[in-house]
């Protein structure tokens, strides 16, 4: 009896521990995309971090092992941030055009009110990455790659309801990603005029 009390207890410190790591990592992956939206992807160190949330260099490391493996850390956490503010709200609405207005909503409100310091973080990083191979670029790729698919996916809806005309679904994504890129880019830049703009073409693609 003792034996198997003093194995459970030990299973439990173990896992109690993961769930540390894992909050640990978490925290310092989603303190990674903070600085990576304003200094770029490039621009992460593990001394940084450390320095910033008060860790040491060796705890980091050991979370992390590599650069590499915290840049994906930080695409994951940006990737999941968004998810849970412009994606998961837009799934209680019905499918179509309800949701894609939602959706698309959310998504230029990252525009204005963006979660992170740098504003928009797909838009930074694919412009940072657009010509370095390797994966942290493939991981960004295809995060951008899976939002178009699953907005693309919504236009059709919206279309087989009687909304959007015929107009090509995929080019209708490609362009509120190109306008509301633009429209990151003109609010960074304090350009109002730019983003009111990039509003109201919006709307119009939606019309």
């Amino acid at each position: 009896m003792s034996e198997s009390i003093t194995a459970a207890d030990r299973q439990q410190g173990v896992d109690q521990r993961l769930a540390k790591g894992a909050r640990s990592r978490a925290s310092i992956a989603r303190h990674a995309a903070d600085v990576a939206s304003v200094e770029g992807l490039t621009g992460l160190s593990i001394g940084r971090l450390a320095a910033d949330l008060g860790l040491s260099k060796s705890g980091i490391a050991t979370l992390f092992g590599s650069k590499e493996s915290l840049q994906l850390a930080a695409v994951k956490a940006a990737r999941d941030v968004f998810l849970d503010q412009v994606v998961t709200p837009s799934l209680d609405e019905d499918s179509g055009m309800p949701r894609l207005r939602v959706l698309v909503d959310r998504w230029f409100g990252q525009v204005t009110a963006p979660a992170f310091p740098g504003g928009c973080f797909r838009v930074a990083t694919l412009a940072e990455f657009d010509s370095r191979p390797g994966p942290i670029r493939d991981a960004i790729s295809a995060d951008n790659r899976d939002f178009l698919t699953f907005l693309s996916n919504e236009i059709r809806r919206a279309q087989e309801q009687g909304h959007l005309g015929e107009r090509n679904a995929d080019v209708i994504a490609f362009e509120l990603a190109a306008v509301i890129g633009a429209a990151h880019t003109s609010h960074q830049m304090d350009d109002e005029w730019g983003v009111a703009t990039a509003r109201a073409i919006v709307d119009n693609l939606l019309s």
